[in-house]
């Protein structure tokens, strides 16, 4: 595809929609400039819906107009995909039901083309790009690498749910794949099901959970696993219901581990810690297993990590420390949003030619100026502390509230992409205060006790509290803390922490901030976890932020060079927070949205 005589500038859009974890990106002359999940727009976690705001937002961030995109590229293949549908249909037990929903997918197969041109409004052309390449492509292009090898493992892509490919400056070779239904990543899902937490959500939990047990249950799950030599992964389907049914696992696997599934939100108990202990140990295994086939197969001393499971930091940070990849990547959206980025970086390749720059950092997402902020505090009619031009001010003020054990909602700069806040969207606190991992997760995040937090560690000094000889950026992997600091707050039970390394270079103030929190205490790290509550996305704008704040137990908030301080908030405002019907007569019109 030729490009316009009077047109200088290279623009690929990429989305990824229709299943979970909505995204749009923009590449622009081969830099990747903006991406973002829907989500964080439309407050509805996991938001699968066409993204029409990112969209919206990528255009902007990148300054051209829809006219100006030269192709947009969907991260999987809609045909192929229905094919297993349709084949998923087919096993259903109750045949009307079966039809119906047979009938249904294939009037709809041109869903996502029609959702492109009437919901973004994008009339141009459109390349589908199969699901795994598009998870490969999102690791290796952003990686820096001149060649790779690139695994990658999921639920289940259009068939594929691990596949094996190697990768150089010129293209992407997938040569191997295990396909549905036989699946790592479902295999985890199920017994994230079985264990009561949500599929596609609750994995993370399984992970945070597992330090709490012991492994007393890795040789029952390998019973549920017929074959795994190799590149091979082959499930018994009789413990699995997920093709057949609406639920992941089966009563077989129920009478195998002797306890029914646990009821969501019930007690957990010892042998739900076991189980979570025993799967992660499994999926360790598996995962380092596959590496070594691909580097067999393939030698590199690179590998590129992708799809979920990519994102279960523990078996990456164990496969980096023990495995024969001298560098392991991960991209901070790993999952299905990223792949938005991976199919616009192939289309972009294939189009254009030339090099992709790699990722400097995850801040691709909105920034909301001082005047924005400025004008949404004066319309609340609220107090706030205005440090405009005195950042050094600022950063000592904020600084002294952590020494003084406050927790602080800090919002600064462009947005993350990806599941991690990473100090633009955080909650941050001193990691040495006993009772601070307690506090947060009882009085703030409102979620389970047993959830961890992250350390953001200045990177010139994670090898004196770390046992890590590398950086590891965008939170993708846990190590041992070695600190001769007491730090409570950030070591899990089984004395992990899962970090994030910062420099100034790529993270600015926030590094400035740890830097003054480090002169001040001699501790070069702070907590952090992401600047949201319990089953909502981390917050986008000031609005969300404010709101978070008010209904929260956060002591102060900090808004680009503004500071609120959760005294000063109007005692009327706590109140009707915590109603759920507000009328807009009792309060201004900016309250009220804040509400």
């Amino acid at each position: 595809m030729s490009t316009k005589p009077d047109k200088k500038e290279n623009v690929i859009i990429g989305v990824s929609f229709g299943y979970h974890d909505a995204s749009c990106c923009i590449i622009k002359n081969g830099e990747l400039v903006a991406s973002a999940q829907e989500e964080r727009f439309t407050r509805i976690k996991h938001d699968s819906s066409a993204p029409v705001n990112a969209f919206r937002y990528c255009l902007e961030a990148a300054g051209v107009d829809v006219q100006d995109v030269d192709a947009l590229a969907y991260y999987e293949e809609p045909y192929d995909k229905i094919s297993r549908q349709i084949w998923m249909g087919l096993q259903k037990n109750n045949s009307s039901e079966r039809m119906r929903g047979i009938a249904g997918i294939l009037l709809d197969s041109k869903k996502f083309e029609r959702e492109i041109n009437e919901k973004l409004g994008y009339q141009g052309d459109i390349h589908f790009i199969k699901h795994h390449l598009s998870h490969g492509a999102s690791s290796f292009y952003f990686s820096g690498y001149e060649d790779a090898d690139i695994l990658t493992v999921d639920g289940v892509g259009e068939w594929q749910c691990m596949t094996y490919g190697y990768a150089d400056r010129d293209d992407i070779n997938i040569f191997e794949s295990v396909d549905f239904p036989d699946s790592i990543g479902l295999l985890y899902s199920a017994i994230t099901s079985y264990l009561g937490f949500e599929v596609n959500d609750g994995e993370y939990k399984v992970m945070g959970l597992a330090p709490y047990g012991e492994a007393n249950q890795v040789d029952k799950i390998y019973q549920i696993i017929e074959e795994h030599r190799d590149g091979s992964f082959k499930l018994k389907d009789e413990y699995f219901s997920y093709v057949t049914d609406d639920a992941m696992y089966s009563e077989k696997m129920e009478e195998l581990f002797g306890y029914k599934g646990r009821t969501p939100e019930s007690k957990l108990l010892q042998f739900h810690m076991d189980m979570a202990k025993s799967i992660q140990v499994v999926i360790e295994e598996l995962l380092f297993e596959k590496a070594m086939y691909i580097y067999k197969k393939h030698p590199s001393n690179n590998l590129c990590l992708a799809g979920g499971v990519a994102l279960n930091c523990v078996a990456v940070g164990k496969l980096h420390k023990d495995g024969p990849f001298k560098n392991v990547f991960v991209q901070p959206a790993a999952g299905d949003a990223g792949g938005a980025i991976g199919a616009a970086a192939y289309i972009y390749k294939k189009l254009f030619g030339g090099h992709i720059q790699p990722l400097k950092n995850a801040y691709l997402g909105p920034e909301y100026s001082s005047d924005y902020i400025l004008n949404i505090l004066d319309e609340a009619s609220v107090n706030y502390l205005d440090f405009r031009s005195k950042e050094a001010e600022m950063l000592d003020y904020v600084s002294d509230k952590l020494v003084d054990g406050n927790v602080i909602g800090w919002f600064h700069g462009r947005m993350e992409f990806g599941p991690r806040a990473l100090g633009a969207r955080s909650i941050i606190a001193d990691p040495r205060k006993e009772d601070m991992r307690d506090r947060i997760n009882g009085m703030v995040k409102l979620r389970e006790s047993f959830r961890p937090f992250a350390p953001s560690v200045l990177s010139h000094k994670v090898q004196e509290h770390f046992s890590i000889d590398y950086e590891s950026p965008y939170m993708l992997e846990t190590c041992q803390v070695t600190s001769d600091l007491e730090l409570p707050a950030i070591t899990h039970v089984d004395g992990s922490g899962r970090l994030q390394t910062v420099t100034e270079e790529d993270n600015g103030r926030y590094a400035r901030l740890i830097q003054k929190f480090d002169e001040k205490t001699g501790c070069p790290l702070v907590l952090n976890t992401s600047f949201n509550m319990r089953g909502e996305p981390i917050v986008c704008s000031p609005i969300d932020a404010i709101k978070c704040f008010i209904r929260s137990k956060m002591d102060v908030l900090v808004l680009e060079d503004y500071i609120l301080l959760k005294e000063d908030i109007p005692e009327i405002w706590l109140y009707f927070a915590g109603r759920e019907k507000i009328k807009k007569s009792n309060v201004n019109s900016m309250v009220y949205t804040l509400l």
